[in-house]
C-alpha cells in the first residue's frame, strides 16, 4: 500500500476560479487536486484532498490522519489560518509532519494575513507559488526515495 498525505484546504478554496483571480488565479480547486494526485502517484504516493468550510470538520479529519497512519498533512487552511487555535491544537496533538501551504503571498496581503497559527506546528510554510506550491509540499513530505524517482 503507498505511502499517503492528507491535503487539507479550508474555507472558501472551493470558489477558486471564481473569486478574486487577480490574487488566486483561474485554476479550480479541481485542477489542484488533479496536479496534487498526478505529482503524488509520480511519486508512489496516494494522496487524500480535501476541502471545507467549516472548522470542526477540518479538526476532525486530521484526528483521522492519526487513526489512518498517512506520513504528513498539508494544509491551505484559508483564513483558519490567521484565526484558528482549534487547527493548531489538532495538529500539534497529532504529531503528523505539517507543511503550511498559501497560493498568494500572504506577507505582501494585509497585515492580518501575516500571523500564522499553523506556523508553528509546521515543517515549513510555502506561500506565493500558486499551485505549485501543493507539489512543493509534497516533495518536502515524501520519503526521500520517492523523490529520488522523480
Amino acid at each position: 500500500m503507498p505511502a499517503r498525505i492528507l491535503i487539507l484546504n479550508g474555507p472558501n478554496l472551493n470558489l477558486l476560479g471564481k473569486r478574486e483571480p487577480a490574487i488566486y488565479g483561474t485554476g479550480t480547486l479541481a485542477d489542484i487536486e488533479r496536479l496534487c494526485v498526478n505529482h503524488g502517484h509520480r511519486l508512489g504516493l496516494e494522496i487524500d484532498f480535501r476541502q471545507s468550510n467549516h472548522e470542526g470538520e477540518l479538526v476532525g479529519w486530521i484526528h483521522e490522519a492519526l487513526a489512518e497512519d498517512c506520513i504528513g498533512i498539508i494544509i491551505n487552511a484559508g483564513a483558519y489560518t490567521h484565526t484558528s487555535v482549534a487547527l493548531h491544537d489538532a495538529l500539534k496533538a497529532v504529531g503528523k509532519p505539517v507543511m503550511e501551504v498559501h497560493l498568494s503571498n500572504i506577507h505582501q496581503r494585509e497585515d492580518f494575513r501575516h500571523r500564522s497559527y499553523i506556523s508553528p506546528v509546521a515543517r515549513g510554510v510555502i506561500c506565493g507559488c500558486g499551485a505549485d506550491g501543493y507539489k512543493f509540499a509534497i516533495d518536502a513530505l515524501a520519503p526521500t526515495g520517492a523523490q529520488a524517482e522523480k
